[in-house]
């Protein structure tokens, strides 16, 4: 599993953006300002490092200085500084990658794997039924053969993976993908998906082995 360092003052960007990545299979650590970063990164290894440019307490220039300057760990910029300047600045400072507010979550995701494969960091990869997901990579298997999945596919296929042994509503399905599909993603959808997702995934999708129906409850990964 991943581990990324979260530096940003915003509370409701943090708390938000914290539960989605950790629903994306990563572990997040977040710190308000300058000086808890750069303590936790005298303390602790990460992955990588998303790094808002204006903080509270000091700023995200130094605590690129300073990673760069000490450690290996890749820096993606988070901020809504979005004038040439901030983005030269951070770039040649050796910051990773550079993504303006507001950001669409599957899109940061998306950056952060092709930063953490570019820098040789590894991923979590997920497996049950001979079904295996790189997380990193977004890459999905079967018996050791890609399978291609749409977004929305591949996000409901997560989802059930990283909460194998547990039965998740339908309910909680619907809350999990509405961001992936940039609309309103009904009850119906979702059938049509999960029916998708099976004809791809399974040996004999009419008698699933992999994604099973909880009747009354909802879907799950055993």
């Amino acid at each position: 599993m991943s581990k990324l360092l979260l530096v940003e003052d915003d509370k409701t960007i943090v708390e938000n953006l914290c539960v989605f990545l950790q629903q994306e299979g990563f572990f997040v650590e977040s710190v308000f300002g300058q000086k808890q970063a750069i303590e936790l990164l005298e303390e602790k290894n990460y992955d990588l490092v998303l790094l808002d440019i204006s903080l509270a307490d000091g700023n995200g220039f130094a605590i690129c200085s300073y990673i760069k300057q000490n450690t290996d760990i890749p820096v993606i910029f988070l901020t809504a500084s979005g004038d040439e300047y901030s983005v030269v600045t951070g770039l040649d400072m050796g910051a990773d990658d550079y993504i303006s507010k507001p950001f669409r979550p599957r899109e940061l995701v998306s950056r952060i794997g092709v930063v953490l494969r570019r820098s040789g960091k590894t991923s979590a990869v997920l497996e049950s039924g001979g079904i295996t997901i790189d997380t990193g990579k977004a890459v999905v298997k079967r018996d050791g053969n890609e399978i291609f999945l749409s977004a929305l596919e591949y996000r409901i296929l997560l989802i059930l993976f990283q909460n194998k042994g547990m039965v998740l509503s339908r309910e909680k399905l619907l809350e999990a993908i509405w961001d992936v599909a940039g609309d309103f993603v009904n009850d119906n959808t979702l059938t049509v998906y999960i029916k998708r997702l099976r004809e791809k995934i399974e040996k004999e999708p009419a008698k699933p082995e992999i994604i099973k129906t909880i009747r009354g409850m909802g879907y799950g990964v055993f």
